[in-house]
């Protein structure tokens, strides 16, 4: 079982960019990402705060991002209907993808980074091949009757989550689709690092953890306020903890297999919704936006691990 220590504030960043929509690690943990209201993206390194670069090119709020497995480019998403595909160094877009009937929600890259694969207010999920120069989605999956809010994949499946109240699974390998029906909608959608299980946070005020192989309910974790927000969840690099943002300024972190509330963590006292989130693909280390701040958390068991 592993040792929990509990979370404290590392580094607080005003990323001067309207409110941030959405926060992100890089493939590595060794920087992370932000969108904003303003139009932008931002990449900064986590630990000093510093501003690494600007992204300008959408025409609406950027709603997510992410980053490539060799960390060179990046894809983001926005309410303009579009996606960009970007060179990290240049900070240039290589590919603007527009099929979206709607302002796109989520995206995400495959294991090796040659498909992007996008969820929108449309309805639809769309796959993008951004190794060749076709501008228009390999496949489309318009299966939900609401809002796509995430977008997750592995090696032989792409998750979808919607408002619908499902998740829906397409595997790649037998082009199989699997409906798992939550009954609430669905904000934040994050799978563990062992691929056995999603974590389903939902507009209940409930983050639920799901079977991958059959979809049933495992457990539940409750304390937040969601209030109808999109509130984002996430699972920590050790597999052993559940964390929520919340609507009134906090954060949450639950024991996985218990379902206890181990930290309630204060983001702020001036309260205002902590929506997003990212947890460190490596350390015990995350990411919160709450209005046009970014704050950097980490553990305090992470810096005796590194002085033993």
């Amino acid at each position: 079982m592993p040792t929990f220590a509990n979370f404290n504030v590392k580094t607080t960043i005003d990323c001067k960019q309207g409110a941030v929509r959405a926060v992100r690690y890089n493939v590595d943990g060794s920087y992370c990402l932000s969108c904003g209201s303003d139009k932008k993206i931002k990449l900064w390194n986590p630990i000093s705060g510093l501003l690494l670069k600007t992204y300008g090119g959408h025409a609406d709020e950027v709603t997510d991002v992410a980053g490539s497995c060799d960390s060179s480019y990046i894809v983001s998403s926005s309410l303009d209907k579009s996606v960009i595909y970007w060179d990290v160094s240049t900070g240039t877009p290589v590919r603007r993808l527009r099929s979206h009937a709607g302002g796109v929600r989520c995206v995400c890259f495959n294991e090796d980074s040659s498909v992007a694969i996008s969820g929108g207010r449309d309805n639809a999920v769309m796959c993008w091949d951004i190794r060749t120069r076709r501008l228009d989605p390999v496949q489309v999956m318009k299966e939900a009757r609401d809002c796509i809010t995430t977008v997750l994949t592995n090696e032989n499946r792409i998750y979808a989550a919607s408002l619908d109240g499902c998740v829906r699974t397409y595997d790649i390998r037998v082009g199989e689709l699997t409906c798992d029906k939550v009954g609430e909608p669905i904000t934040y959608l994050a799978q563990t690092r062992d691929e056995q299980c999603l974590v389903a946070g939902c507009q209940d005020g409930v983050v639920r953890l799901l079977d991958c192989e059959t979809g049933g309910l495992l457990l539940e974790y409750k304390g937040h306020q969601a209030d109808d927000y999109h509130i984002e969840c996430g699972i920590l690099a050790n597999d052993a903890h559940i964390l929520s943002g919340s609507g009134n300024g906090h954060a949450f972190v639950w024991d996985l297999l218990e379902g206890k509330v181990l930290q309630r963590i204060r983001i702020s006292d001036n309260g205002g919704v902590v929506h997003s989130l990212a947890t460190h693909p490596k350390r015990q280390e995350m990411l919160f936006a709450r209005r046009r701040d970014m704050y950097v958390f980490s553990a305090d068991l992470q810096i005796e691990e590194e002085q033993l």
